[in-house]
């Protein structure tokens, strides 16, 4: 049962790393970058990566990192006498809360109502605000909870 976990450790830390850069990219220079053109373009932009995201690999790492955190936490509790239990049911909470429930709860409702606005309306400029004002900061707590979650992993990692 321990090789299995130290496996399914392994793969979570692939996952979250994966995570941390992509949310990494989109906290560091993306967002920044889509700000700086006009709200048209901004809008449009973001659309587009929005739906084509849907549809990409990331998915997958993003579901299979979260599931995959999730059992792994749940079978580490049942090992809490191992010193890699507590670090993987500490990655595991920082993938399912800060990664998984923050995207849920407050980055996809955003997006979909970035979704919703046509790029060249009036209204869009301040659609286009509310959006980066308020996913951005949400953006920042999903890469420091993925950053967090690989840390925790790579310790479990070192204790299996």
């Amino acid at each position: 049962m321990v090789n299995f976990l130290y496996y399914l450790t392994f793969a979570s830390t692939l996952g979250s790393g994966l995570l941390a850069g992509v949310f990494f990219t989109f906290s560091a220079f993306v967002m920044t970058s889509l700000s700086r053109l006009p709200a048209e373009q901004s809008i449009s932009a973001m659309q587009s990566i929005n739906s084509t995201i849907l549809q990409s690999l990331f998915m997958l790492v993003f579901m299979g990192t979260t599931i995959l955190s999730v059992v792994l936490g749940v079978a580490s509790f049942f090992k809490s006498g191992n010193h890699s239990a507590v670090y993987v049911i500490i990655g595991s909470l920082f993938i399912f809360v800060g990664v998984f429930l923050v995207t849920a709860i407050f980055n996809v409702p955003l997006n979909n109502s970035l979704a919703a606005v046509s790029p060249g309306v009036a209204a869009g400029a301040q659609v286009w605000s509310e959006y980066i004002a308020g996913w951005v900061p949400w953006n920042h707590v999903r890469t420091i909870s993925s950053i967090a979650a690989l840390i925790s992993f790579m310790i479990a990692i070192r204790k299996w």
